[in-house]
């Protein structure tokens, strides 16, 4: 039996689905983390910038530059990433710990000032986000996994929003998996046990 379900607890099975699922890392994140609510503005940042520089790449290969991340940047300090020179954007092309990628790296720091942009319109950035599933996580019911989607009017209207304020790297399908990792949605499957302790 594959080493992340041998502890017995059925799991979402996308899980077997990817490469690298045996690896501790997912499992512990598919545990610990996707799917549950989360409402700090740093976490949030945080998990709408890997999300943006997943696209393309698997999300293990992110979960695996996840570590270096942070200190690249600034803790995801949206001020201190705002205000990044010409000689941080070369300081984090040169980092390879990161996915040097010059619109995923350039997109990070346009976020942050959009991020703070939007702070001064509305103050409180992480409740304007939930105000896409009416503030409280969306409790979904999916059998398998073909049930889920891969974006939504919900996520449509995150995505457009967020163009409109400068954000980049937020299409809706990028939009929707942010929602996921959040929990903003409760996309695991009836047959995993974080469904349970989520609903």
């Amino acid at each position: 039996m594959a080493d992340w379900q041998d502890d017995g607890r059925k799991r979402c099975a996308w899980l077997g689905a990817w490469a690298g699922a045996a690896d501790p890392l997912y499992r512990a994140y598919h545990d610990e983390e996707w799917g549950r609510p989360q409402r700090d503005p740093v976490r949030l940042f945080e998990l709408l910038t890997l999300e943006g520089a997943q696209a393309g790449l698997s999300w293990i290969t992110i979960l695996k530059k996840r570590a270096s991340y942070g200190p690249a940047f600034d803790g995801f300090d949206v001020r201190k990433i705002a205000a990044y020179t010409d000689a941080d954007f070369a300081r984090l092309m040169a980092n390879p710990g990161i996915v040097r990628n010059r619109l995923k790296i350039g997109s990070t720091i346009s976020n942050a000032q959009a991020w703070l942009a939007l702070e001064a319109e509305v103050g409180d950035v992480p409740a304007w986000l939930w105000q896409f599933v009416g503030g409280q996580p969306r409790q979904n019911h999916w059998r398998g996994m073909g049930e889920i989607p891969a974006s939504t009017p919900e996520s449509d209207a995150m995505s457009k929003a967020l163009k409109k304020r400068g954000f980049r790297f937020v299409g809706s399908t990028i939009c929707y998996a942010f929602m996921q990792a959040t929990g903003m949605v409760n996309d695991h499957t009836r047959d995993c046990y974080c469904y349970r302790e989520l609903t």
